[in-house]
């Protein structure tokens, strides 16, 4: 019995560090651009749109379609970093917008609890605010417009 429960709650906190999938109904470049607009009202900064298939075409290889956005908030990412350096490494948050090898638009981005459990840090409020700001951002940016 003990061994079936250390399998659950390893399974469990091995979910919360789960990379979140979703899709979005819009081309990659018009989830990438709601998805700034959505950053943009929430006064968050963006730091750099990395085009990851304009890189591979480059140099002379292919890739399907996908950007990654770079953002944060640098008021909440001071003050995990103040508890621990490293969690530098990764900050700020991303969201990779990418299309599938089924033709389908995705967002991808790292649950929050990430950061917890990898990084000495202290700071549940915090964790859980980046998780539903990352899910609120990523639900409207690949919202289908209603008619």
């Amino acid at each position: 019995m003990k061994k079936m429960i250390t399998i659950l709650a390893l399974g469990l906190s091995l979910f919360a560090n789960e990379i979140i999938v979703k899709e979005s109904c819009a081309s990659v470049d018009d989830t990438v651009v709601k998805l700034k607009e959505v950053l943009r009202a929430k006064k968050l900064g963006i730091f750099a749109v990395i085009n990851h298939s304009g890189n591979a075409k480059a140099v002379d290889m292919k890739l399907n379609e996908a950007k990654m956005i770079v953002f944060g908030n640098p008021r909440l990412g001071t003050a995990l970093m103040q508890q621990d350096m490293t969690v530098g490494l990764d900050l700020p948050l991303r969201v990779l917008v990418y299309k599938d090898n089924d033709g389908k638009v995705k967002m991808a981005y790292r649950d929050g609890s990430w950061l917890d459990n990898k990084h000495i840090i202290d700071a549940p409020k915090k964790i859980q605010k980046v998780n539903k700001a990352m899910e609120m951002f990523t639900d409207k940016a690949g919202q289908c417009k209603k008619d």
